[in-house]
């Protein structure tokens, strides 16, 4: 059996998670050198060495919830600590959290932080999943099947958003959208979801009016309409991209050879790492993150269509929009497709709780593709074996007698 287990892995998902890890501590030695020194006053391997500690955690944690069976995780007993603490975990933010970026997002001790709102998302994510999972059978009972879960992403994303990171709250809530269309509800209780929404969104966005249309986020609006009008001012991060971007071309200048993360680019190690990548490596590298990145969502679908867990099914899928979505988010803002939001690039950023949270998520994704697999080769094996067993015909028997 547990040979049949190992082998039900897949392992070209681990090798495509494995690679982009491992490239991204490259890229973020390479981004992050002049601004650990320059910025900090820090060591030019400060970064790369601190995200060295970070792989090392999350690829202990990977393998762990690889290993741990998903389906334990719908249990009452877990489900609901994790809702509590997760709770009690963004509240604290306002009292003991550290601002940075405009918002009182992180826990911070010496030179390291904590990030709880990345741990969020998955629990949004593991908690609708097996909420909606356990109510297959009344999905389209408005009050009893649709509404309670919504309590709880309601909090998250009112509390995510206080601190102020409407990028954050922003994700978490397309997450959640993603599962909820995922669960097998009709489009006539999907709509009522989207009128109460927008009627709950509307009181909320007058109270916070003041952060969320601040002249710090409306610049944002105004850098992407024309970046160089305003070069030295709000569009002063995404002008700077595009010049990495444009003079890295297909080839690139080489790997640690870029000129923007010089002081010119902000944050290249993290939000604007895909910048540097495509200064140094050009096409070649932004293509070789972009097809590893696909590749990870685009399994993580498909496991979900081949699950026959309604739990196991809404996890992949859950999983698998977070990753797409974040990496369209933080691409899209990078190159001027949408608004820069402060995401940073999964995988490759740098970040421990981003990374750690990552691979907490991709265990479980691999957990979930390793049930599917071996139940559908011990089906077939199955199945297989009954085929070849043939009752000898009752003559025969008599024969032999």
């Amino acid at each position: 059996m547990l040979k049949k287990i190992i082998k039900s892995y897949d392992y070209t998902l681990i090798i495509a998670i494995v690679l982009l890890a491992c490239f991204g501590l490259v890229m973020v030695y390479s981004a992050s050198m002049v601004t650990a020194m320059q910025r900090y006053g820090y060591d030019s391997d400060f970064f790369y060495q601190k995200q060295k500690l970070h792989l090392i955690l999350a690829a202990f944690v990977f393998i762990l919830t690889a290993l741990f069976p998903y389906k334990a995780m719908k249990s009452t007993k877990l489900l609901f600590p994790m809702v509590i603490f997760s709770l009690i975990g963004l509240g604290a933010l306002f009292v003991f959290g550290h601002v940075a970026g405009n918002a009182q997002s992180w826990f911070k001790v010496g030179t390291s932080s904590l990030q709880p709102s990345e741990f969020v998302k998955l629990c949004v994510i593991i908690y609708m999943s097996a909420v909606y999972a356990k109510k297959q059978s009344y999905i389209n009972e408005f009050n009893k099947g649709v509404v309670p879960p919504l309590a709880y992403l309601f909090l998250v994303c009112l509390f995510v958003a206080i601190q102020p990171d409407f990028g954050t709250a922003g994700i978490i809530f397309l997450i959640a959208v993603t599962i909820i269309i995922s669960s097998g509800m009709n489009m006539k209780n999907i709509l009522r979801l989207i009128v109460i929404g927008a009627i709950t969104a509307l009181p909320l966005v007058l109270i916070l009016a003041g952060k969320i249309f601040s002249k710090t986020r409306m610049g944002r609006f105004q850098a992407y309409s024309d970046p160089f009008s305003v070069e030295q001012g709000v569009g002063y991060h995404i002008a700077n991209s595009y010049y990495a971007i444009g003079s890295g071309g297909i080839n690139g200048l080489g790997l640690g050879k870029s000129i923007q993360k010089l002081g010119y680019l902000p944050e290249p190690h993290t939000d604007f790492i895909m910048a540097v990548i495509a200064e140094e490596l050009g096409v070649w590298g932004v293509g070789f993150v972009v097809v590893l990145l696909s590749y990870i969502v685009l399994r993580g679908l498909y496991v979900s269509m081949k699950c026959k867990d309604p739990f196991g099914s809404l996890l992949a899928i859950g999983i698998s929009g977070m990753i797409g979505i974040q990496s369209f988010i933080n691409l899209g803002g990078v190159s001027g497709l949408i608004p820069l939001t402060g995401v940073p690039l999964p995988f490759v950023s740098y970040g421990g709780s981003s990374l750690i949270q990552l691979a907490i998520a991709s265990g479980i994704l691999v957990n979930v593709s390793m049930f599917v697999n071996y139940e559908k080769n011990y089906k077939n094996q199955k199945e297989q074996t009954e085929n070849n067993i043939h009752p000898l015909p009752k003559k025969v028997y008599q024969i032999k007698q």
